[in-house]
């Protein structure tokens, strides 16, 4: 049993040694034993290649501003590790999650016994968030973050009032496949029989194998251009301005702080999701609270200016799929800057694929690594990029004075890649007094 909070997360941690182990099987054993906390909570389940966190983090505003206590459960951390399992974005206090830790650390030792074997470091964050959500904090609503893929994600052992796939493309491959069609597959087993499903899905091959899921259980669809849509899109240096349209509401020029085309989409994915739940499940919010949460929503590592002068901007652009958004943003709002990029990523990814949407707008890209056990080399990073005005520093500390020590004024700095990578660079600069 654990006496401090920073031993239970010790252990925590130490069942990343288990790896990564697709299935439910042990949640449904260790839920069961907790009493199914699942089961007394009204969820929205949100899945995705990505989006996810910022589709969260605009619901969960609009629901707070209206007066709903709203639970999130979102992966990963970028500040703390508690902020994973949060209401009202107050991360579980400390004392609460050591609590759990010790009631459940004896069901996770007697399930290793079994042939179901260890649960892994996600499996027990997620039993964790469901007993606190459930046992404890009861929030009147809980936005549940899919960890990876979704077929056989641990937390697919709810039952939401809708569920929301924001969209569909190449990311843990050797998990989920190497075809769009069979990570479309992965992602739709959240579709629960007779639950609605929301989704921005553009490519067609995708959004094909999730409508086959949702016609298979009898779910209603509301497809982004299609059941509900955007247009309109004015941008400024603040955001966005935006209408929407869905069968329930129309509403005209909604304020977005989240930069970038990308960002209308989540948005729009969050507004048709509670706009269900309003019309049918009396989720009852004014348009001031919708207008008031989309102003204040963001989402830590997410195109986050942490520096006005020099300008610095974080963004967690893990694929394919996030650097070309990061591109198009970068565009959008900055055009007459010239953009030096720090990057680096984990050795699993497609670096080429993912660069080459920075390549037409960046001036310079610095690649470099960080401490975790797959990050890949700067050389490697380095070696991979085709792109003529580069340097590898493999030491990330260094790589970001150099660039501090060198920006002019019209150069601004993104900091790019895993969000691993991002997490550690932010505590970094936040400890920073001056750049």
């Amino acid at each position: 049993m654990f006496h401090t909070y920073d031993e239970a997360v010790e252990w925590i941690h130490s069942l990343l040694n288990h790896g990564i182990k697709p299935g439910l099987q042990r949640m449904e054993w260790l839920l069961e034993r907790v009493g199914n906390p699942e089961r007394r909570l009204k969820c929205v389940h949100v899945g995705g290649t990505n989006g996810k966190g910022s589709t969260i983090s605009l619901m969960r505003h609009i629901l707070q501003d209206a007066g709903f206590v709203t639970g999130t459960f979102t992966s990963p951390y970028i500040k703390t590790f508690n902020e994973r399992i949060a209401v009202d974005g107050e991360p579980i206090p400390d004392e609460d999650l050591l609590a759990i830790v010790n009631d459940i650390y004896p069901l996770v030792k007697e399930v290793e016994e079994t042939d179901l074997g260890s649960p892994t470091e996600f499996e027990v964050i997620t039993l964790i968030g469901l007993i606190y959500f459930g046992k404890v904090a009861y929030p009147d609503i809980v936005l549940i973050e899919v960890g990876l893929g979704g077929r056989l994600d641990s937390t697919n052992v709810i039952y939401p009032l809708v569920s929301v796939i924001t969209n569909v493309s190449y990311d843990h491959m050797h998990i989920l496949g190497h075809r769009i069609e069979e990570i479309a597959f992965e992602k739709s087993g959240i579709i629960k029989s007779g639950v609605p499903v929301v989704t921005t899905i553009e490519k067609e091959e995708a959004l094909e194998i999730v409508e086959e899921a949702a016609v298979s259980k009898s779910s209603k669809m509301y497809r982004l251009g299609s059941e509900f849509n955007y247009n309109n899109v004015t941008y400024t240096d603040e955001g966005e301005h935006f209408d929407f349209s869905s069968p329930y509401k129309t509403y005209e020029q909604l304020p977005l702080k989240m930069k970038g085309p990308h960002q209308v989409k989540n948005a729009s994915a969050a507004l048709m999701a509670l706009e269900y739940l309003r019309t049918f499940y009396g989720v009852h919010y004014t348009e001031e609270n919708l207008r008031k949460g989309l102003e204040k929503a963001s989402w830590v590592g997410r195109f986050e200016e942490i520096s006005e002068s020099p300008k610095i901007i974080l963004d967690g652009a893990h694929n394919v799929d996030g650097v070309k958004s990061l591109a198009e943003t970068i565009s959008q709002f900055y055009p007459e800057k010239n953009v030096k990029v720090i990057f680096a990523a984990l050795k699993d990814k497609d670096f080429d694929s993912m660069l080459q949407h920075l390549y037409p707008i960046v001036k310079s890209m610095t690649f470099t690594s960080f401490d975790f056990p797959r990050a890949a080399k700067a050389e490697e990073l380095y070696e991979a990029a085709k792109f003529e005005n580069k340097m590898a520093v493999e030491n990330w500390r260094d790589a970001i004075g150099l660039e501090l020590d060198n920006i002019t004024e019209n150069e601004m700095l993104i900091v790019t890649g895993s969000l691993y990578f991002i997490s550690d660079v932010r505590k970094f600069l936040k400890n920073e007094k001056e750049f």
